[in-house]
Order: structure tokens, then sequence, then C-alpha cells
């Protein structure tokens, strides 16, 4: 199976972006590709008669110019509150749950399944795959029921980028720091790290890569500057997502911005060694 996994520091650290972007870098180049994340949560939603999936898998899906499906988002937390969510399993509602109960009794069991079998139909449709995680893979936590990270890197047999958004700060202690704390059976899935939402001179911040690769083995391949596009947002911390209607006004516009970040990234990052990792 042929993927790239696309793993942060932290939420809102950049992997929705860096995964949107890279469906249509790879996609202007020829290859059938397609986006997955396998458990998201979140209340803005893409909406059909058939499914329900999340809506940032699904301007994924236009950035690949692939086919909007369950399958690339097998699993969606819709949150309700007082730690319950509303659990949607291949587009369709399947139960109310409390974290509890999602993590100890079906995190592992129906949804790990469900990932994998949407996962394996991707490749088995697709030159491959791009996988978003979720959160960080280090919330130690969490790690016994993490079906968006390691594990799925591991089912894939795939290279992870590791993005971290500098902007917030810490950003070199968080990269060591996640993978310090990475279990050391999944460390070696880490083939470099991505630096995003950077401002300022970047000749003042290379030095500081050669220390990174030092204590960590791994390179930076890639600094992406601080730049806003009118892409629907997820919520998250600090930002507070908009709904959007889904015609074809508002898709060109989304189109648009999606050409004008992929270009920015595609001159930011080595992509003809991210390449080289898929294959």
């Amino acid at each position: 199976m042929k993927s790239l996994m696309i793993q942060g520091t932290s939420s809102g650290a950049g992997k929705t972006t860096l995964v949107t972007a890279l469906c249509r870098i790879f996609s202007k180049k020829g290859y059938n590709v397609a986006p997955f994340k396998s458990q998201n949560m979140s209340n803005y939603s893409y909406k059909t008669k058939e499914f329900e999936i999340s809506r940032a898998q699904a301007i994924q899906a236009v950035a690949a110019r692939a086919e909007i499906t369950p399958d690339i988002n097998p699993i969606l937390l819709k949150p309700l509150g007082n730690y319950r969510s509303s659990v949607f399993l291949h587009g369709k509602f399947y139960k109310n749950m409390h974290a509890t109960e999602y993590y100890k009794k079906f995190a592992l069991t129906k949804g790990l399944a469900a990932a994998t079998h949407s996962l394996n139909k991707l490749h088995r449709l697709n030159d491959f795959v791009i996988i978003e995680g979720a959160g960080s893979p280090s919330e130690i936590n969490l790690e016994k029921y993490d079906i968006a990270n390691m594990r799925i890197a591991k089912k894939a047999n795939s290279p992870v980028l590791l993005v971290t958004d500098i902007d917030r700060g810490g950003s070199f202690a968080s990269i060591i720091g996640t993978m310090t704390l990475l279990d050391k059976k999944y460390r070696h899935f880490v083939k470099g790290f991505v630096i995003n939402k950077f401002r300022g001179d970047l000749d003042i911040l290379k030095p500081a890569f050669q220390k990174l690769k030092k204590k960590t083995g791994r390179p930076i391949l890639g600094t992406i500057p601080m730049a806003k596009f009118a892409l629907p947002e997820e919520d998250s911390l600090g930002v507070k997502a908009r709904h959007m209607v889904w015609n074809k006004k508002n898709l060109k516009k989304i189109n648009s911005e999606i050409e004008k970040l992929s270009k920015l990234v595609e001159k930011s990052l080595n992509i003809k060694e991210i390449e080289r990792m898929i294959r």
C-alpha cells in the first residue's frame, strides 16, 4: 500500500491544510490520490441524502479531484456536550455515545475495523492515499485507544511527516517531545518534519534545523510561511468555524483557494523527497 501520513504536534498545527495542499499537488502531477482521516470530531459536515462525513475531508477530496465518499472519513464524531457525541459510521448515524463508551467499547473494535476497511478500499482504487492524523500521536493518556494516528500508519505502512505550528511557539520542543513520548515501535515511521505558519527571516531559523536533526535523526522537509486562505475552518481552539453552502459558487471559490495554497506549499516543501518516500 502506498501512503503518506500527516500528523501534528498538536491540534491546529496545520494537518488539514497540508493534506489539502498535497492532494492538489499530487493530483496535478497525474496521480489518482484520495484523502483519508479515520476519525474526525466536528460539527461541520458534508451531508447528502445518502451519507454525512466531515467537511474537511470533503474539501480535501475536492483538492484531490476525487469522489467524495464515506470511506474518506469512516468515523465522524459530532459533539453533543458533556463528553457525549453522535457517532456516524461510514456516513450513517450509528448511536450517541459517552467518551468512555466510545474509547472502551467502540474504538478498537467496530471503529478500527471500519477505518481499516475504508483505508484498504481507498488503496485499491487509487495510486496512493494521503492520510491525516488527529490531534497529536503522543497523547499518552489516549494512546491505548488512538485509532487516528500511529495505528493507522502501521496499518498502511506509511511514512509520517510531523507538522508543527511555529507561530504558537515551542515548535522544536514540541517536535522533540512528541518523538520522545512516541512508543519506540512507532518512531521509525516518522521520516521528517514540517514547520508551519512561519513569520520572519528563514536564515535565522535554519541553524536550529541541524540541531534538531542531530537530536532526532530526521530532517526538516520544509517551512511554510504564514498565510491566510479563504478555506472553511474546522471548529477548534482559537477558531470559530462557519457553516457553508455547498453550491457551485462556493466550490469555485474553494477551488481557487486550494490552487493558491498548493502553489505556496509546493514552493515551501521538498516535494521530490516526499514523492520518493511514497514510492
